[in-house]
């Protein structure tokens, strides 16, 4: 837990002011074209609005400037405003009305924060990644949840569409008992919220793991892909889902300090065993994964290897035949040359006029063929 001393909201402040232009007769020689005309105001960013007494809602204010008038109006009461992600002066009126400091709002506005627990005097200031499996890309998506928390007032600044905050509030609807002990049982709902929230997650990416091995043992070819993509997704999870540990840690520590009612600390150890559970299964995903790649990459090269096997006996058959042929050839080239020879026509030749002359030149070429023939069989080349 990081505790920080309160920021001036010099810089916030600004975002929520405008010049106001008084009312009063156009100056000479104007026409009624030269107005201009009011710029349209942007939609509120406030999803849900509402003030509670003893967990029970007693109204739903249109603004936050409301909210701080309905709190002021009773003791005991909460109000909990949640926006989706609201523009910079939205969120910089909240933070005068509501003292908020200053650096975590500027957080809140430029999100991509890791998830963290810090506390601005009474304020906490919690940021949560939800995480949430789209079955159709077989892919995780993640959110991020921002909780300002104070004595009687609870923001909520969603920058994704999961967690479903509706539902959690309707949860603490439905239990005015929990919700009656104030923005800590809101914490420990959206705790709860975005951690259940993983478990459809745990087991898509165990089903992605599954086909992953399939398609290793397969021989797809596209897999190693698959699974780089996969590992990254598993990180990214687990950079969301690692650091609820130490947040829960910290919250926890704080129990005696600030008073926290017992039900909740019970509920919150509760949801510190699945986020364990969840950062256990993870762990042993990217391990597995790991593995799976090292199996892969042994595979790939078994297929590698065999087809340069194949390809080497391939040229060795080559060689053979080739080999044999040259034999051959030799062979045959051999009484061609002593045929050649008695078919020049020269008059004068010494074994012209023997009558052995002929069958010597047979001898010799059958003499020559077979002494190739012998050379190349020994040498297994025939």
């Amino acid at each position: 837990m990081t505790e920080r001393r309160l920021a001036p909201l010099t810089a916030l402040t600004t975002l929520t002011r405008r010049p106001r232009l008084e009312p009063g007769p156009p100056p000479s020689g104007a026409t009624a074209s030269a107005t201009v005309p009011d710029a349209p105001a942007e939609p509120s960013r406030i999803v849900d609005n509402a003030v509670y007494s003893e967990g029970r809602r007693i109204a739903t204010p249109e603004t936050a400037a409301e909210s701080r008038e309905e709190l002021a109006a009773g003791e005991e009461r909460l109000a909990w405003m949640g926006l989706y992600r609201p523009q910079p002066n939205e969120l910089g009126a909240l933070a005068e009305l509501f003292d908020l400091p200053e650096l975590a709002v500027e957080d809140a506005i430029k999100a991509h924060q890791r998830p963290k627990f810090e506390r601005y005097g009474s304020t906490l200031f919690v940021v949560l990644k939800a995480a949430r499996y789209v079955d159709a890309l077989e892919e995780v998506e993640f959110g991020e949840l921002h909780l300002f928390l104070g004595p009687d007032f609870a923001v909520t600044v969603r920058h994704s569409e999961s967690p479903d905050l509706a539902r959690v509030r309707r949860r603490l609807e439905s239990e005015p008992a929990l919700l009656a002990k104030g923005s800590e049982a809101v914490l420990y709902a959206a705790l709860d919220a975005v951690v259940d929230g993983y478990g459809p997650v745990v087991e898509g990416l165990a089903n992605d793991i599954d086909e992953i091995e399939t398609q290793v043992f397969g021989g797809d070819p596209g897999v190693s892909r698959r699974i780089y993509e996969l590992s990254q997704e598993v990180l990214e999870f687990q950079r969301a889902a690692q650091p609820l540990t130490g947040i829960i840690a910290a919250i926890t520590a704080g129990f005696d300090k600030y008073g926290v009612d017992e039900e909740l600390r019970s509920y919150l150890r509760d949801v510190a065993d699945h986020v364990v559970q969840v950062n256990e299964r993870v762990e042993g995903f990217r391990l597995q994964l790991r593995d799976i790649l090292t199996v892969n990459a042994t595979l790939v090269a078994q297929r590698q290897n065999e087809e340069i096997r194949e390809l080497t006996e391939t040229s060795i058959a080559q060689g053979e035949e080739v080999k044999k042929i040259s034999a051959w050839a030799a062979i045959l080239f051999a009484p061609s040359l002593v045929g050649g020879v008695y078919g020049m026509n020269f008059d004068h030749m010494p074994e012209l006029d023997e009558v052995w002359g002929y069958p010597f030149a047979l001898l010799l070429m059958f003499g020559v063929s077979l002494t190739l023939y012998l050379v190349f069989k020994r040498r297994d080349w025939i």
